[in-house]
């Protein structure tokens, strides 16, 4: 670890004890842009609809219009060169036949049996309660997530619902390679937006995304495949959103190597959508529980992400959990996701122990503050 970066990681540490919540009365959806008045590129895709994997599904149909106005606006206003560049790429791959996708997040998120790995979603916004302030900052927790163990960083790149654009991944990314030649090393970052369009994808890579998530249910088995072979033709993972069984094998049949479980509270119920999987032999797909914030501050989502992990799961997603906690030093973000991470079951002890009586207790507080 560089000498900048050792005086960076308390600082963001201390930052973190201070974190507060703050509403932002603004936080309305409006659409974007006059659909009479826009014209975008050329595109496969000109009314595709989706949401994210912080059940967007539940906001309807005036969000997924908002989005399509503001890509629509994006191509009117003219997407940089960069990302022209890399959007024509995609079109000069389409008529081809995939060769190969890529696999690295799916390695980095699949380990030995018997343990979980951790996707924390950055994000400026918890749903029902605004706008973070103060610390939530890419340059604050992008080194907290890396050193407290997370095996990959999302940023919710919707400004309407996460409060973020493109601009932090690419802040996200830029932080992450500070890490280059260190250990932990740099965290892939997934580019988590409402997918409805492919210049979005080429948005993604030209901030130095590795993976994108698009969500079965609104985009259909058709869209995912040539998303995937999209994502593809640059380099990018692409993380299929799922709700149910039907879906899930959807996009199996997609070609997804990477499935996350959305919208479903409780272990079991997440289960029982990946449960009867038919792979095809010799592939292989990560399976995402995305943990849902519980209204209290129990610590259940770490007990059903040590659940999740029994179950079989390889990945659990968290999002507003790593935040509801507020300035409440001891459950930070890097915390919550090293507690999610350990060893413990609730067989044998819970979170929510804070006497630092019993196994759950100590292992927690005892790895929080190492």
């Amino acid at each position: 670890m560089t000498p900048q970066r050792i005086h960076r990681f308390p600082t963001a540490i201390a930052a973190i004890a201070l974190l507060t919540l703050a509403v932002d009365p603004s936080s309305a959806f409006a659409p974007g842009a006059n659909k009479s008045s826009i014209q975008s590129l050329p595109s496969r895709s000109q009314t595709a609809h989706t949401t994210t994997s912080t059940s967007l599904n539940a906001l309807g149909v005036f969000v997924r219009k908002a989005k399509e106005a503001d890509v629509r606006k994006y191509c009117q206003d003219g997407p940089p060169e960069s990302v022209l560049s890399l959007l024509q790429q995609i079109k000069d791959s389409s008529e081809k036949e995939l060769e190969q996708v890529p696999t690295e997040l799916q390695s980095m998120l699949t380990k030995r049996k018997g343990t979980i790995t951790i996707i924390a979603e950055y994000k400026r916004k918890i749903e029902g309660s605004g706008f973070l302030t103060e610390v939530l900052d890419p340059v604050i927790l992008s080194p907290v997530f890396r050193e407290f163990g997370a095996a990959a960083v999302a940023v919710l790149a919707d400004e309407r619902t996460g409060g973020c654009t493109y601009d932090d991944i690419a802040a996200m990314v830029e932080e992450q390679e500070e890490a280059r030649g260190d250990v932990p090393g740099p965290l892939p970052v997934i580019s988590s937006d409402l997918i409805v369009d492919e210049i979005q994808i080429a948005q993604a890579a030209d901030a130095g995304a590795k993976a994108v998530t698009v969500t079965y249910g609104v985009v259909g088995e058709e869209k995912v495949q040539q998303f995937i072979k999209d994502a593809a033709s640059l380099g990018l993972e692409v993380i299929v959103n799922v709700g149910n069984t039907e879906e899930a094998q959807g996009a199996v049949n997609a070609g997804a190597s990477i499935i996350s479980v959305t919208g479903v509270d409780g272990s079991d119920n997440k289960f029982s959508v990946i449960e009867s999987l038919s792979i095809p032999e010799g592939r292989k797909v990560c399976t995402i529980a995305n943990i849902l914030a519980k209204d209290n501050k129990a610590l259940e989502e770490v007990e059903e992400a040590w659940m999740c992990r029994d179950l079989g799961f390889n990945c659990v997603w968290v999002s507003d959990a790593l935040y509801k906690a507020g300035n409440d030093p001891v459950e930070h973000p890097g915390a919550i996701i090293n507690s999610m991470k350990a060893k413990s079951s609730v067989k044998y002890a819970s979170p929510k122990a804070r006497s630092g009586k019993g196994e759950g207790a100590r292992e927690y507080l005892g790895d929080i503050l190492m």
